[in-house]
């Protein structure tokens, strides 16, 4: 591993990185901090249905771990952003429960926003690289 921080990209790369200049994640040592993540399609557009948007969320989040050699079993701290966190908060466990079925979960800091440019869910984590075999 570098001694100096390295940008990740997935590799289906999608407009929002390029549009608002910043990387998915950068890695620091064994230390992996994905930028955050929305519901985004291919082209940087929020998925319209809530419950979809979350899920996609999620999917965007797991091929950035991915380009990092990391999965989601890695995550070590989560905090997610909500434009209603009280309407919203049955939608988002459900996906939760599918993404993390089981303890050990991660740790997490759920936050109340008013703005997330269009989206009405975001997720940013950190993740630590496993060891090489």
């Amino acid at each position: 591993m570098s001694d100096r921080p390295e940008a990740i990209f997935p590799a289906n790369r999608h407009a929002l990185y390029q549009a608002h200049g910043y990387s998915a994640a950068i890695r620091s040592g064994d230390l992996v901090f994905v930028s955050g993540q929305v519901g985004s399609r291919a082209d940087g557009t929020p998925e319209p249905d809530f419950r979809k948007q979350v899920a996609l969320a999620f999917e965007n989040l797991r091929a950035v771990l991915t380009a990092a050699g990391c999965s989601m079993a890695d995550i070590v701290d989560v905090t997610t952003f909500h434009t209603d966190p009280e309407a919203q908060f049955g939608e988002i466990m459900a996906v939760k429960a599918e993404v993390f079925p089981q303890a050990p979960y991660p740790n997490w800091t759920a936050v109340g926003v008013t703005w997330l440019a269009g989206f009405d869910f975001e997720i940013k984590v950190i993740a630590r690289q496993p060891a090489a075999a």
